[in-house]
């Protein structure tokens, strides 16, 4: 198989050392893994149509490790599974990857209903090069925060109450009203926009009750972040 198909679907769920620990499910049509950070504030799901790996759940404990361990083979792999670990390996070399216990894997709790989404962004690779540059110029920036007034929304950077260095970027969006000033973790969308760049499609969904969901799909992968609203 080819390597690229596990390294993009890690990719989509490590944003970048982001998440480290988590449970791949995994069966002969797909590979699944529910996710969430440290903080509580993003969660998520990743599911891709290749089941590459042997049907069972694997408890992957620091995904920085194995992404490391991956990168010394060639670009096409076989994988084997045992019960204490995975084993990859191409012509000449093998790797093998300790699981971890399952117990010691955060646990995703189940969403409750979701709430009613007030506002639908499209976000294409012209969105995600601005807003990744954007975080770039102001690295200090922790929040990201959308307004909408009469139809018009704006994602801003360096948001407050008081004059402050900022950005703010027009995006056309659905809203059904205005929108009060809502904010959420920059940093974790950054790490999501680069994490799936060149996805046939994404969106960007808010509630003005907190919650904002996160939407892209290739002809392989289908993922999705939420993120809690920061106060």
């Amino acid at each position: 198989m080819h390597k690229q198909i596990i390294d993009n679907f890690i990719s989509r769920y490590n944003l970048n050392g982001e998440i480290e620990s988590v449970k791949i499910q995994s069966d002969d049509k797909s590979m699944n893994v529910n996710f969430i950070s440290d903080d509580k504030t993003l969660l998520g799901t990743v599911s891709s149509k290749s089941g590459e790996f042997p049907n069972g759940e694997y408890g992957i404990y620091t995904t920085s490790q194995l992404k490391s361990l991956l990168g010394v083979l060639q670009t096409s792999v076989k994988i084997e599974s045992a019960d204490a670990y995975i084993k990859f390996s191409d012509t000449n070399t093998s790797v093998n990857y300790m699981l971890a216990d399952l117990s010691v894997i955060p646990v995703v709790p189940p969403l409750k209903t979701l709430p009613d989404f007030d506002v639908e962004i499209s976000l294409d690779d012209e969105f995600t090069s601005k807003f990744i540059k954007s975080k770039g110029a102001l690295s200090e920036s922790d929040t990201f925060t959308f307004e909408c007034k009469d139809g018009n929304g704006k994602i801003i950077l360096g948001y407050s109450t008081l004059n402050t260095n900022r950005i703010s970027i027009n995006v056309d969006c659905k809203c059904n009203s205005d929108v009060q000033p809502i904010s959420f973790s920059a940093r974790y969308l950054k790490e999501i926009l680069s994490s799936n760049r060149g996805a046939k499609s994404g969106n960007l969904k808010i509630s003005s009750k907190g919650l904002a969901h996160i939407g892209f799909k290739t002809d392989e992968i289908e993922s999705e972040y939420y993120l809690v609203e920061l106060k």
